[in-house]
């Protein structure tokens, strides 16, 4: 299972290989932030959940070890492009992550981790991915993805097939998306000015990646499709072009939970409790951590601060995205509702609903999360009922989409959607009995 993390803000701070099990993470603010503050730092920070995920559900592949990246946008003087910083060395293990963490700062930030299935481990496979000022990273797998490789190949640009450096299905989706922009009459290898693509045009392009991505599968002719191959996918897309991010959570299935997504937005990140040990020493090396003793995975934490986002108004200075919470705090998390995109522009959060077959418009209906979980991933459906915050009816407007820390914002032609706030019962009964486990943990 991967995670990623996105983070955004807001002032001047040659094998087939399926991904399944990243951890994301994405932050975007009005301020440049510290890239320790939260890769590094935070108790359950993504390094950490690298080697200790507390919601993983696939315990066949426990850590998170297969390499990981981290993107920064940086002044504008220094041109749109994105800074890539990749490794196959463990996160827990890279001495570069914590020198490099420590002294950079940056307002739009993404985060990823990986655990793979099959494939060969190469930088050219890590996350995340860039195109002149677009960076990507992708959370799940494509079904199918065995007969949907050549069909989704031949359907692209020659500049898009020809710039694809590696063997994982979440670059060539990358370079469909790259793709599709460019139909859409953009170039995504251009400089697109102040202000970015604009929020609309990003969102437009990936859900018609994921439009014609299920459009691939349903090609396959029934002879073609192996027993031993699911068609069903696991679409977490984070996209942005340096000012505007858009993030799915989407599965291709009316019945089953999408891979977990949720975000938390508010005026500040803070360490709430000064750590009493020094920061950025060696404990995170893989010499100093048993990675397969829960003791030292729970109790090592003398340096890792409890971070908590604080909210002083109504305005969200700071919005983050992850596959998993980086807090222990429930009111600090939204649930992102499956099949849906999540959108950050001028530091406002909008969702709205990705109609299409795979939609279901019923906000009490339980989806199962059998098939995320058998992927390695994190998902919010039952295995057991979800809590009463988070089957309360979702909120839907045609014309006004109600935008967490702003005024309301318009929505597209689709509506918007606010999504009730909490975490499911059954992952925050996962993070309390961890927290149980480990007396040496942050509340």
């Amino acid at each position: 299972m991967c995670r990623f993390l996105v983070s955004l803000n807001a002032s001047p701070l040659h094998q087939d290989f399926v991904s399944h099990g990243f951890i994301t993470q994405v932050y975007k603010g009005k301020s440049d932030i510290l890239l320790s503050h939260l890769i590094l730092d935070p108790a359950h920070s993504i390094l950490t959940q690298s080697y200790d995920s507390r919601l993983r559900l696939d315990r066949r592949r426990p850590h998170n070890g297969d390499g990981f990246g981290v993107g920064y946008y940086t002044a504008p003087a220094l041109g749109p492009e994105p800074c890539i910083f990749t490794s196959t060395i463990p996160a827990w293990n890279c001495i570069n992550l914590e020198r490099l963490a420590s002294k950079t700062v940056s307002k739009l930030v993404f985060a990823h981790v990986r655990a793979t299935t099959e494939g060969n481990l190469s930088d050219s496979n890590c996350h995340p991915f860039r195109c002149g000022s677009l960076m990507w990273m992708h959370n799940g797998g494509i079904g199918s993805w065995k007969q949907v490789k050549r069909r989704l190949a031949a359907s692209l640009g020659d500049e898009w097939f020809l710039g694809v450096q590696g063997s994982t299905d979440s670059e060539w989706a990358f370079a469909l998306f790259l793709d599709s922009l460019h139909k859409a009459g953009h170039d995504p290898s251009g400089d697109p000015g102040e202000g970015g693509f604009g929020h609309t045009v990003l969102r437009k392009a990936i859900l018609k990646t994921i439009e014609r991505i299920n459009a691939f599968i349903a090609e396959i002719p029934a002879h073609l499709k192996g027993a031993d191959e699911d068609a069903r996918s696991l679409l977490n897309f984070a996209v942005a072009d340096g000012h505007s991010v858009v993030c799915t959570r989407y599965v291709s299935s009316r019945t089953d939970e999408a891979a977990s997504l949720f975000f938390s937005s508010g005026t500040s990140w803070r360490e709430q409790k000064k750590a009493t040990a020094p920061r950025h020493t060696s404990h995170h090396h893989k010499n100093n951590i048993n990675i397969d003793d829960d003791s030292n995975n729970n109790g090592d934490r003398g340096d890792k601060g409890d971070y908590q986002m604080e909210r002083r108004d109504k305005g969200a200075d700071i919005v983050l995205v992850a596959s998993e919470p980086l807090t222990f705090e429930r009111d600090n998390w939204v649930t992102v509702p499956t099949n849906s995109t999540l959108t950050i522009h001028k530091q406002t959060v909008m969702i709205h609903p990705i109609l299409d077959d795979f939609y279901n418009p019923s906000p009490s209906y339980l989806r199962s999360s059998q098939f995320a979980e058998t992927q390695g991933q994190i998902s919010t459906g039952p295995a057991s009922a979800l809590g009463a915050e988070a089957k309360a009816p979702v909120a839907r407007t045609g014309a006004l989409g109600e935008g967490f820390g702003g005024a309301a914002t318009p929505a597209s032609e689709s509506g918007a959607v606010t999504p009730s706030l909490g975490l499911a019962t059954e992952e925050l009964e996962a993070l309390n009995r961890s927290r149980k486990r480990d007396p040496h943990s942050q509340p």
